[in-house]
């Protein structure tokens, strides 16, 4: 393995660099370019989080149970070994893992273009274009905007989800994806801003004296409120500000977080929902890292200062308890293990925006030295005395991807596409 233990054993590039491309930054550019080529290859399908209900035996029988559909389900996701063969679970290209890949490429495109490399044997900017119009053709269809949601069946304690169910968490990266491609055609824009209808509208956008609300989903239960969603929420506004600069975006964006802000424990984090029981989810790693990237989208675009002391706080905790000092991702604030990729990738999104590209480094480097299985892949999970060793294309491929890539360009400093950069500049 390399010293930055970025790539993984068995890695391989074509990728040539430009001169004044530092030696570590090389080893990312490869990991990088090996992640993409990973997914690329499979036209950005594979296994996913959650996906046991595509299972093909559990179509075939000529009956349905709720209670057979959640075993096969639960399964098929905490499986010490991947089961996924044996239920015959189909794959297929996941919304948001189609956002964060469209983005990947991107940057890619813009760190390549930037040190005069040579992207070996696919064109980075024609892969953002069939992503971004996959988009459009794949989203959700009969609400009153632009919105998106995971593609395969998912099984709840009460109700069902279908493929046809928006949320504001996929939304939220297809919207961004979008607007990050912009300049490639002018349509993405405009129909990206459309997902404000889809938040006000059919999430309930609700205002009250502690800031305002939104649902996660339309079939969301009425006894309990998801932080991380609201808040994502909150940064798809932020976004459509930045590149449209309409205030009232702004205001409804500020009123969402106030309400977050509001829900903060002492420790510094959020629980998964409120009220807390209301999940099995404690301050988990990655949906805190939501939280605090929404409040540093914020800060950056407005520059508004409003939530330093809530950043802050949420900062040091999500650094000194979700975190060990050597870049290890811990699950929550009481369990170090499962130790999960997307905890690692969504930190490295976090300190990578903080300007702690030091410990976002670090981050990335235990991946590589953990979770990487050569040839551009990464497993999903280390337990205290096994390791997940099942590739999935979002989860792992997507969010390595994303991750790597606005690491690169924090640490290289080359110029965005004009979408991207419009996002990052504000209006």
């Amino acid at each position: 393995m390399d010293s930055s233990g970025l790539t993984g054993p068995n890695t391989t590039t074509t990728l040539e660099a430009g001169p004044s491309l530092s030696r570590e930054d090389q080893q990312s550019l490869e990991a990088l370019e090996a992640t993409l080529e990973y997914a690329r290859r499979r036209g950005y399908a594979g296994p996913d989080y959650g996906d046991g209900m595509s299972s093909r035996l559990l179509q075939g029988l000529p009956f349905e149970n709720r209670w057979l559909n959640l075993v096969v389900q639960e399964l098929v996701k905490r499986a010490p070994v991947d089961v996924r063969p044996l239920f015959r679970v189909e794959t297929r290209r996941n919304y948001k893992g189609g956002a964060l890949f469209a983005m990947a490429n991107l940057n890619y495109h813009d760190i390549a273009r930037g040190f005069d490399s040579r992207p070996a044997g696919f064109d980075p900017v024609a892969e953002t274009t069939e992503l971004a119009d996959w988009l459009l053709e794949e989203r959700c269809r009969g609400y009153s905007g632009f919105c998106g949601g995971h593609r395969h069946e998912i099984q709840h304690l009460h109700t069902k989800g279908v493929p046809n169910d928006a949320d504001i968490v996929s939304t939220t990266y297809a919207v961004r994806a979008l607007l990050c491609a912009s300049h490639l055609d002018p349509e993405y824009a405009e129909v990206a801003r459309t997902a404000v209808d889809f938040l006000l509208d059919d999430l309930n956008y609700r205002e009250s004296p502690e800031g305002a609300k939104i649902d996660y989903h339309m079939n969301h239960p009425g006894d309990s409120y998801t932080l991380n969603a609201a808040a994502l929420g909150a940064s798809m506004l932020v976004d459509l500000y930045a590149y449209f600069g309409e205030e009232e975006l702004r205001e409804r964006a500020r009123k969402i977080l106030d309400h977050v802000a509001g829900c903060q424990t002492e420790l510094g984090g959020w629980p998964y929902r409120v009220p807390a029981d209301a999940s099995h989810l404690s301050m988990d790693s990655h949906h805190n890292g939501f939280i605090i990237e929404s409040f540093g989208r914020y800060r950056d675009v407005t520059g508004d200062d409003r939530y330093a002391d809530v950043l802050e706080a949420a900062l040091a905790f999500y650094r000194d308890v979700l975190f060990e000092t050597d870049g290890t991702p811990n699950f929550d604030e009481t369990n170090a293990y499962p130790r999960d990729v997307h905890a690692s990738t969504q930190g490295a999104l976090v300190f990578t925006r903080e300007g702690d590209l030091e410990f976002a480094r670090r981050i990335l480097e235990w991946v590589g030295e953990n979770l990487a299985a050569g040839e551009g892949r990464y497993y999903y999970r280390k337990h205290r005395f096994h390791t997940k060793r099942v590739v999935l294309m979002r989860w792992c491929q997507a969010w390595m991807s994303y991750a790597l890539s606005e690491y690169l360009l924090a640490r290289t400093g080359v110029p965005r596409s004009p979408g991207a950069a419009r996002l990052e500049g504000g209006p």
